[in-house]
C-alpha cells in the first residue's frame, strides 16, 4: 500500500472521530470510548514489539505506569513546564527501555516473557512502598496545569474535546509506526525476526536493532500513560501490575498482530464486550473468553487478518496465460 493511500486512510480515521465525537449522546460513553482509545493506544505498543521482534512482553506495563508517575513528579517538583514535559518525559522512556533493551532482548523466547515479567514488579513493588515520592498504594496526583499548549485545562478535559485529542493522538502515532515499520529500519528488524543467526551472517547487527523496536514500543506505551494520567489526574501502582500488560497482550492477540492497527482493533473489542455488553450480560469475561479461544482457532492472525482476507481481491482463476517466445 501506497503511503499516500495510508495518509488517505488517515484523514478519513480523523474524520470518522469528529463523527463519533457530535454522534454519540452520551458524555460518559464518549468517555468510555476515550478510555479504549487510550488502550489501543497502549495495546498499539505491546504489538510493535511482537510484530518486530517476535518477543512477547508481560511488563509493558511499567512504560505505561512510568509515564504517569515521572509526569507527576515532575509537575510535583516544578522542574520544567508541562508542554516540555512531555517530550521529556518520553524521550526518557525511550533511552530506558533502550539500555534495558541492549541487555534483555538477547534472552529468547518465553525467558524474555518472564524476564519482563520480573523487571515490571519490581517497579509495582517500588511504587507501593515509596510512600514519600509515589504515595505509596494511595497512588498519587498528577498536577496538570490550567492552561495546557494554550487551551484550559477545562476545556480539554470535556468528554467530546478529550475524545478527539485522544483520537487524533492515536491516528497520528498509528501513521509513524507505519512510516518508521516501512524504511530500511523495519526491514532490518524483520530480517532479524525471522532469522537472526542468517542476519548476523551478512553482516547485520542483531541486538541494536532489536533494542531500538523494544523502545519504540515502549514510547508508544509511554505516550498511553500520558494520556491516561491526564484523563485521571491520578496514578496508581495498578497501572503497573502485569495484569495491565496481560489486558493489553489479550488486546493483540484478538486483534492480531501482524497488522500494525490490529491491536487497536482488539482493544475496541474488548472494551466493546467490557463495558457495552457487561451491562447486559454478567459474565461477559467468559463470553469474551469463549471469543478469545475461537479467534486463536480460527484466525491466528486475529479480527484484523481475518477482516484481510474477506475484503483482500482473490486471484481471479482461469486467466488467459501470457504470451509466450517461440
Amino acid at each position: 500500500m501506497r503511503f499516500s493511500k495510508i495518509l488517505l486512510l488517515a484523514l478519513l480515521a480523523l474524520l470518522a472521530g469528529v463523527a463519533i465525537a457530535f454522534l454519540t449522546p452520551s458524555s460518559s460513553l464518549l468517555g468510555l470510548f476515550a478510555q479504549a482509545v487510550i488502550y489501543a493506544i497502549f495495546a498499539l505498543g505491546v504489538g510493535v514489539l511482537l510484530r518486530q521482534n517476535g518477543l512477547t512482553s508481560f511488563g509493558h506495563a511499567l512504560f505505561f505506569g512510568v509515564a504517569g508517575y515521572a509526569m507527576g513528579v515532575v509537575l510535583a517538583l516544578d522542574w520544567m513546564s508541562a508542554e516540555l514535559a512531555i517530550p521529556v518525559v518520553l524521550l526518557g522512556i525511550g533511552v530506558l527501555a533502550f539500555l534495558m533493551g541492549l541487555v534483555i532482548v538477547r534472552v529468547p523466547g518465553i525467558a524474555f516473557g518472564m524476564l519482563t515479567l520480573a523487571i515490571g514488579q519490581m517497579a509495582y513493588l517500588l511504587a507501593t512502598r515509596s510512600r514519600g515520592l509515589t504515595g505509596g498504594a494511595d497512588g498519587m496526583s498528577v498536577n496538570w496545569p490550567a492552561t495546557l499548549f494554550g487551551f484550559k485545562q477545562s476545556v480539554l478535559l470535556k468528554p467530546d474535546t478529550l475524545f478527539l485529542i485522544v483520537w487524533t493522538v492515536m491516528v497520528v502515532v498509528t501513521v509513524l509506526v507505519i512510516w518508521i515499520l516501512r524504511t530500511r529500519f523495519g526491514a532490518i528488524t524483520e530480517a532479524i525476526r525471522d532469522n537472526e543467526e542468517r542476519a548476523r551472517f551478512i553482516g547485520i547487527t542483531t541486538t541494536v536493532p532489536r533494542a531500538l523496536v523494544y523502545a519504540l514500543s515502549a514510547m508508544v506505551t509511554g505516550v498511553a500513560g500520558l494520556l491516561s494520567s491526564f484523563n485521571a489526574g491520578f496514578v496508581s501502582p495498578e497501572s503497573l501490575h502485569w495484569s495491565v500488560s496481560g489486558i493489553a497482550l489479550v488486546m493483540v492477540v484478538v486483534g492480531g498482530f501482524k497488522s500494525v492497527i490490529g491491536p487497536i482493533v482488539g482493544a475496541i473489542v474488548y472494551f466493546l464486550f467490557k463495558d457495552l455488553l457487561g451491562d447486559y450480560a454478567t459474565y461477559w469475561m467468559a463470553i469474551f473468553g469463549a471469543t478469545l479461544i475461537a479467534v486463536i482457532v480460527f484466525s491466528p492472525d486475529g479480527i484484523a487478518g481475518a477482516l484481510e482476507r474477506l475484503f483482500k481481491p482473490r486471484a481471479k482463476h482461469g486467466a488467459a496465460p501470457g504470451p509466450r517466445g517461440h
